[in-house]
């Protein structure tokens, strides 16, 4: 699909969008879109995730029939700090031994935590597996082994393995929401009140489940949907080592389309080289350009788009990724080259940073050998914020979102 007809199509959806916001308005009377009121008989959490609706692969469409163009967010009072998070950012390194997952570090278990040590058992025995899906899995043989005998119980044993999750990285964004959803998913349900708890129980377990073959689908949902947006020819700009970018791409390559792939180096932990060999191997020509190219490659080697993975999706449809997403989105913005993200929904974080320094900080070792001059500081975060103006789309299992259309998802997720 190229840049006029996804253009076309998404002034179209805007138009339909207001055509059914005045019809509305006439209705009402009223120039405010009205709040609708929940009906009394449906749950509380009806909706995806709640298992009554449709799971992400069951509602997906062609790619250009499943963009969503929505209006902004409804405004909602001011209650935040001077930060997006509810805490002080987290300033984290760690030097000890650890398994290395999409460029963050996950230090490797101690023997007595059994919750932890399963998570890197899957982490190490599928180089592929997400780390949110890691964690749903271990979540769920949580529930399978829990000897708990009330809800409570099983809540609180829940809640304690997620803890001791994400204290593996307090900075892993992607770790912190996939344990929140699944907590969310698997115990707030309406019917489960109404249970025995040991048919609580069994119920709890088969949702987990579905929640683990939901998340561990996404990637082949998203990779079919943006593969439609790269056509012949077309040289795309990928940064950092995404396992869902490379899932698009190798679509992409399945469906017969002719493409080259510019890589940016991806310094100080060389992601960018693991992505070009990994390219290689699909047979795929890639270029490799240093990072402080990018401007200049994309320009002088006729980028037609840019391609990224995201570690966390926040609130406003901005993303948290790897550092250097954020300059490279403002250098594709300037050359009108559209900037697309691929990221799984489990990756939709109930986060509003509103600059750089509300990031969690995960610092990396950076060795510029002899040359480096004494007593000088080295600052070296793993990633960055990416505000939503820049990004053109966002390729999900949900389907292909306007960052406008995030907070809406978002509320389908959590509410």
């Amino acid at each position: 699909m190229d840049r006029r007809s996804i253009s076309m199509f998404l002034d179209e959806e805007e138009k339909r969008q207001r055509e059914r916001r005045r019809s509305r308005d006439t209705r009402t009377g009223s120039t405010t879109p009205p709040i609708p009121e929940e009906p009394e008989d449906v749950p509380s959490d009806s909706g995806y995730m709640s298992g009554d609706s449709l799971s992400p692969p069951e509602r997906q469409q062609h790619p250009a029939a499943s963009i969503h163009r929505k209006h902004a967010p409804p405004s909602r009072p001011d209650t935040r700090t001077s930060t997006g998070f509810k805490e002080p950012p987290v300033s984290w390194h760690h030097d000890g031994p650890a398994i290395a997952v999409g460029g963050a570090q996950y230090p490797v278990a101690s023997g007595s935590d059994s919750i932890v040590q399963e998570f890197h058992d899957a982490l190490q025995r599928s180089p592929d597996t997400a780390v949110a899906v890691a964690a749903i899995k271990a979540l769920t043989s949580v529930i399978r082994k829990s000897t708990a005998r009330t809800m409570m119980g099983l809540e609180k044993e829940l809640k304690d393995a997620a803890a001791s999750l994400q204290s593996c990285n307090p900075t892993a964004i992607s770790l912190k929401a996939g344990c929140e959803l699944f907590l969310r998913y698997t115990t707030r349900t309406s019917a489960i009140e109404n249970e025995d708890f040991a048919t609580a129980k069994a119920r709890i377990i088969e949702r987990g489940k579905q929640f683990a073959e939901t998340s561990t689908r996404a990637r082949q949902t998203i990779a079919e949907l943006g593969a439609g947006f790269v056509h012949h020819d077309a040289v795309v700009m990928v940064h950092g080592f995404s396992r869902v970018a490379l899932a698009l791409l190798h679509q992409v390559a399945n469906n017969g389309v002719q493409f080259s792939v510019v890589v940016t180096e991806g310094r100080p932990d060389s992601t960018g080289l693991a992505m070009a060999n990994a390219l290689s191997k699909m047979k795929v020509p890639c270029t490799i350009v240093l990072d402080s190219g990018v401007a200049f490659a994309l320009e002088a080697l006729k980028v037609n788009l840019v391609l990224v993975g995201a570690e966390g999706v926040v609130e406003n449809g901005g993303i948290i990724n790897k550092l250097g997403s954020y300059h490279i989105a403002i250098a594709a913005k300037e050359n009108a080259i559209p900037f697309y993200v691929a990221a799984e929904s489990y990756k939709f974080a109930r986060l509003y940073p509103l600059n750089q320094l509300d990031l969690p900080v995960e610092k990396k070792h950076v060795d510029f050998g002899p040359l480096m001059a004494p007593g000088a500081k080295i600052e070296n975060p793993s990633r960055d914020y990416t505000p939503p103006k820049y990004i053109s789309l966002l390729f999900t299992d949900l389907g292909v979102l306007t960052p406008a259309a995030v907070s809406d998802e978002l509320i389908q997720l959590y509410v």
